[in-house]
């Protein structure tokens, strides 16, 4: 009969970020997997202990913040869009414009401040008004993003978070009809180029309210989901002109090219930072 990891023994390598091989790990008796694991964890400590050192001493900035940086960076200087920032309350008719009523499934997910405000579980709605107002005001093609956290009742899988970043674009009134999957294709990969991501799949799926998606993912995790108009929605808002947008989940995009188990590790923490655990 062979041994495995404790309970506990497991929890800490999860913490400190092991290795998926460790875990498989067998054992012929209790005094050698206690060895094994106590030096696996003392490597692991200091492996983290190093790159919170590396953070702190040379980089300044989590990988998460680092990636957010360069998307905005390439939509600014490279493709002329304009940086905007809205409100983290919403309306709820502004959820019912994008089909999320109470019946939807959603909306148990909401984080309701009162029966009619609650924080943005997505960054579309604000943008929708945003894009459309500003095309009226100058009646120029408008190229605007927003990066910001977003609030879910997420399953608390190792893909969620109840508070997440994204980053979405905008692209609206300067595109031609019929194009506009070709200019998503292109924003899609010029983002991940500007990431230095180079392994992922362009995904074209089917949805119940954009009518089909181009999803960018890596390893079966979706990291960006990209859709077009005009659609059904649009004159809920008042928008007419063709469009493209894509948002990006900035912790998934960040747990993909960090190479860890679990997305909490990146996202907004007093638990851990740039993904290495504060309890060493």
């Amino acid at each position: 009969m062979t041994d495995k990891f404790t309970t506990t023994q497991t929890n800490r390598l999860v913490e400190l970020n092991a290795e998926p091989e460790v875990f498989s790990q067998e054992f012929d008796a209790p005094e050698v997997r206690n060895q094994f694991f106590k030096e696996t964890e003392n490597r692991l400590v200091k492996k983290n202990r190093d790159k919170l050192r590396t953070l702190l001493k040379q980089q300044h900035k989590p990988l998460s913040i680092r990636i957010e940086e360069q998307i905005k960076t390439w939509l600014t200087e490279k493709e002329g869009f304009t940086q905007v920032v809205t409100p983290t309350i919403i309306s709820a008719e502004m959820l019912d414009k994008m089909t999320i009523t109470k019946e939807h499934p959603l909306t148990n997910q909401v984080f309701w401040l009162d029966t009619k405000r609650c924080l943005r579980p997505m960054l579309a709605p604000n943008l929708y008004v945003v894009m459309r107002d500003l095309y009226k005001a100058t009646r120029e093609p408008v190229r605007i993003f927003e990066a910001g956290s977003c609030y879910r009742k997420e399953s608390q899988g190792a893909q969620h978070m109840n508070e997440f970043t994204m980053l979405n674009l905008v692209e609206f009134a300067g595109i031609e009809e019929g194009t506009q999957m070709e200019r998503l294709k292109q924003l899609a990969k010029a983002a991940m180029e500007a990431i230095g991501m180079e392994t992922y799949e362009l995904v074209i799926e089917k949805s119940e309210v954009y009518g089909e998606t181009l999803d960018i993912v890596a390893d079966g995790l979706e990291l960006a989901s990209g859709a077009y108009g005009p659609h059904f929605l649009d004159g809920r808002w008042g928008v007419f002109e063709p469009w493209v947008g894509i948002g990006f989940g900035i912790e998934r995009i960040t747990m993909k090219m960090g190479g860890y188990q679990t997305i909490k590790r990146v996202g907004k923490s007093i638990a851990f930072l740039d993904g290495s655990p504060l309890n060493l």
